[in-house]
This record gives structure tokens, C-alpha cells and sequence, in this order.
């Protein structure tokens, strides 16, 4: 990425990105399709449920911007053996943390799934779909480490490869584990999970793999999975802004579920059946932020920063124009869109509006999740958390509220601790009571007024400088090649 025409590289970088996340959803669409065939409650269920397993997904890749960050820049640099350690010191994060996380989520499942709002029928289907997920996430860390570490290396196509597959096994076996196909009983929701987990299983187990054998552009070396303080030290600096931003905007789509959840079943499964479409734009976008982040990792890591913003200016400008396209055929056809997937005429006339109205955004919300590729490969994932947190908390929550709830108040305090007594407040307002309608307006609304702020902050270049420097020893790795026997 750092000779060159730029179109044709960040294309080529690009596409399996694309692609590989296509697939991705595919399979995530394959799971609702199977899972309708159940029953609205079933779907409504999974609907609840992937706003919480999009959090755990999404700290996985939170945690893993980092290392596309440092391992770009410093293939950029020529230093491939410091990219290495930055694998390993990756691989054993990942490994840590995503075990913490599934401990502490089958922990308190039962609390998580009733704050969302499942109640009695859907509150059974989303529990039986969430514990399995719980056990997957081990699996999804360690896959999206294997991923970033490729992709800063500038090897997309690999990870592509793997998640076709690993897409393909999850939709064959999907309904014979939720329908009970052949001599599988019929496990509903539980059933979705259970594919995934062995999908998911395959991909990781071959990733790491391929990592060991270290012919993909880096490799993971045994030795180096000794905790090295200094490199874990950067990786945390560098990455955690992106986890905070993954978690701003999990748990905002959990909050927005929560508030859809109130307007009942149909409207829940809609906004599901919705969010899933969505996330092809988002899988596109995505892919393209990812590349533009290789792309301008190996750019500071070579010293040409101009050309760096002259790679998120093409895939910004490519990637609105492809969106709007889609944006514009799903707006058209939004009943079409939604039939593929229930034929609760309730449910797709509530999905009909929403897509009608969000589709208007898919352009600006795209341009946005580029724009933030581009600072994290520069390593100012800080930047692209605060854009994160203004679409969602400062825009996109508040609007919500005020669009589609009429008077609203919370009172608080009103108990005593020991001899004190806390005074009861109320806190309320009054909004303009659109209904549902009005959480599917506040997303539009929040995506375009967040793209406006997003270009402009790119546009001030305070990003330009990166996040390593070439006397930079601080890894205490040897900078001479390494030979290419494994140290197993």
C-alpha cells in the first residue's frame, strides 16, 4: 500500500475484507431465516440476544485494533520481527481476556437477558441462545486475532478463505440443529448457537494453524507468548479506546433494543430482521475501514502520511457510493426484504417502515465507519471512540428518547441509609411521542449529523504522526532475522 496507484491496491486489499464479511453476515442471516421458521417469539429472541453477543464480538475487535496498527506500521518500517511479537503478545490477550469475559457473562446470564427485556417465552429462547455463546467466545478472540495480524501484514484473502468456509459449514448444519433435521432433535434457538460454535471452532483452530506455520506474511512464535509487560503495556494503550468504542456502541444497540422491546414482539422481531440487513452495510463499510486502516498504518510506518489521507479520502468516496446504491434498492423493496424472513404481516409491516426510513442513513453511516478506519491505523483509536460514543450517546440515544416517548419521568432516591434520609427527585421530560417510528428516525438523524463531525475532525490532520518510531526498542525484540524453524 505504499507505491503505487491507490485504488487498485486498496481494492485488492479490500475485497476479500468485503467479502469475508459478507459471508459472515450471510451466515447471521441464515441463523434469523432458520430461526423464523420456529416462531416469532424465537425470533424475537435472537433479535434481543445480538445486541449483547455484537458487545462480546466487538471487544474482540476492539482489542485487536491495536495490532493492526502496530503490525502495519511496522511492516511498513521493515521491522517484521517486532510484527511477530506483536502476534504472539495479541494471541495471549485475546486468549485472557475473552476467557474472563465468558465466565463472567454465564455468570450473571440470567440478569443480562431480563435487563434487555425477554420475558417468559422469549425470555427461555434467548437464554438457551446466549449460554452457548457464552462458550464460543474463546474461539471468536482468538479468530479475530489471527485475522488483525494478517490484515496488518497486508494479507486479507487468507481469513477470507477461512470465514467462507466456516460460513458454509454454519448455514448446512443450521437447521438441523434448530429444526431437528435428520437424527438432531430440534433445538430451537439453542440450535443457532450450537452452529456457530462449531463453525466457529473450525476457523479458529485452522487460523492459529496457519499463524505457527508463519508462510502468511508473520508468524507466531511459542517463545513469545511470555507476557512482555512493555509490548502488552502498548497494545492496552493503543486498543483499549477501541474496546471502550465497541462496547459504546454494543451497549447503546442493547439500550435501543431495550426501547423497541417496549412497542412488543413484532416490532422487536422487525427492528431483528432490520438490524440484520443493516449489518450487510456495516460488513461493507467495515471491510473497507479495515483495509483503509492497513492501508494507512503502512503509510506512517513508511513516512508518507499524504498519501495516507489520500487512501481514506478513496475508500470514503467509494464506499458512500455503493451504500447509497444499496441503501436505495432495500428503500424501494423493503417488503420483498423483510417476506424473506417471516410472514407475520405485523412483523414486516413494522420492518417495512424501519427499513423505509433507515436506509436513508446506510451512505453516512458507512462514510463514518471508513473514516474511523483511517485513524485507527494511525493508531488514534481515542479519535474514532469519541466519534463512536457522539453517533451513539449524544446523538442517536437522546433523539430516541425524545422522538418516540411521550412524558417520561424517573424518580430517584426517596430511601433511607441508616439515620439518612435521600430525598426523592424527579427526573422527567416530555418528548414528542412518535412511537417506534421515532427510534428508527433518531438513527438516521444521528448517522449523518456524526459523519459531518467525523470528516471534519479528519480533515484537521492531527493524525499524521502514528504510533511507532524507528529507534523505538521498546519490545526488547532483536531486530535481525529470525530462522524459520518453529519453536514448538
Amino acid at each position: 500500500m505504499t507505491t503505487g496507484a491507490i485504488s487498485p491496491k486498496l481494492f485488492s486489499l479490500a475485497w476479500p475484507l468485503v467479502l469475508g464479511n459478507l459471508l459472515q453476515t450471510l451466515y447471521n442471516l441464515a441463523d434469523m431465516f432458520w430461526v423464523g421458521r420456529v416462531s416469532t417469539e424465537a425470533v424475537a429472541a435472537v433479535s434481543l440476544m445480538f445486541p449483547l453477543s455484537w458487545l462480546f464480538v466487538s471487544t474482540a475487535m476492539g482489542l485487536t485494533a491495536a495490532t493492526i496498527a502496530l503490525v502495519s506500521q511496522y511492516v511498513g518500517a521493515d521491522e517484521d520481527r517486532r510484527a511477530d511479537e506483536v502476534v504472539a503478545q495479541t494471541v495471549l490477550l485475546a486468549t485472557v481476556v475473552s476467557v474472563v469475559l465468558a465466565l463472567v457473562g454465564f455468570a450473571t446470564r440470567h440478569w443480562l437477558v431480563y435487563w434487555i427485556g425477554a420475558r417468559d417465552a422469549v425470555f427461555v429462547e434467548a437464554l438457551a441462545y446466549i449460554e452457548v455463546i457464552f462458550l464460543t467466545l474463546p474461539l471468536t478472540f482468538l479468530f479475530f486475532a489471527f485475522r488483525s495480524s494478517l490484515q496488518g501484514a497486508g494479507d486479507t484473502k487468507t481469513a477470507m478463505w477461512l470465514v467462507a468456509v466456516s460460513a458454509g459449514i454454519n448455514i448446512v448444519i443450521d437447521p438441523f440443529f434448530i429444526l431437528g433435521w435428520g437424527p438432531f432433535p430440534a433445538l430451537g434457538t439453542q440450535g443457532a448457537a450450537v452452529a456457530t460454535l462449531i463453525a466457529r471452532l473450525f476457523a479458529t483452530a485452522i487460523g492459529i494453524w496457519i499463524l505457527i506455520n508463519g508462510s502468511w506474511g508473520v508468524k507466531l512464535y511459542v517463545r513469545d507468548l511470555k507476557p512482555n509487560p512493555t509490548l502488552l503495556r502498548k497494545l492496552i494503550d493503543i486498543g483499549y479506546p477501541s474496546t471502550l468504542d465497541g462496547w459504546a456502541r454494543s451497549f447503546a444497540a442493547v439500550f435501543m433494543a431495550a426501547l423497541v422491546a417496549r412497542f412488543g414482539p413484532a416490532a422487536t422481531a422487525a427492528y431483528g430482521i432490520g438490524v440484520r440487513l443493516m449489518s450487510v452495510s456495516w460488513s461493507v463499510a467495515g471491510a473497507v475501514g479495515q483495509a483503509t486502516a492497513t492501508g494507512v498504518g503502512q503509510n506512517l510506518g513508511a513516512r508518507t502520511p499524504d498519501r495516507a489521507a489520500a487512501v481514506t479520502r478513496a475508500a470514503t468516496a467509494g464506499t458512500m457510493v455503493l451504500l447509497a446504491a444499496a441503501g436505495g434498492v432495500v428503500w424501494l423493496f423493503p417488503a420483498t426484504a423483510m417476506g424473506a424472513f417471516v410472514d407475520d404481516p405485523e412483523t414486516i409491516a413494522e420492518g417495512v417502515v424501519f427499513l423505509r426510513i433507515v436506509a436513508l442513513s446506510w451512505a453516512f453511516f458507512g462514510g463514518l465507519m471508513v473514516v474511523q478506519g483511517g485513524f485507527r491505523g494511525a493508531g488514534n483509536t481515542g479519535i474514532a471512540m469519541v466519534l463512536s460514543m457522539l453517533s451513539r450517546w449524544v446523538f442517536r440515544i437522546p433523539l430516541a428518547a425524545l422522538l418516540a416517548f411521550g412524558a417520561v419521568s424517573v424518580t430517584l432516591g426517596g430511601f433511607d441509609v441508616g439515620p439518612l434520609a435521600v430525598p426523592a427527585v424527579e427526573i422527567g421530560y416530555t418528548g414528542l411521542d412518535w412511537g417506534v417510528e421515532g427510534l428508527w428516525w433518531a438513527y438516521t438523524t444521528a448517522a449523518v449529523a456524526s459523519f459531518v463531525v467525523g470528516v471534519a475532525w479528519f480533515l484537521r490532520g492531527t493524525w499524521r504522526e502514528g504510533v511507532i518510531d524507528e529507534t523505538d526498542d521498546e519490545t526488547g525484540v532483536e531486530s535481525e532475522p529470525v530462522s524459520g524453524t518453529t519453536d514448538d
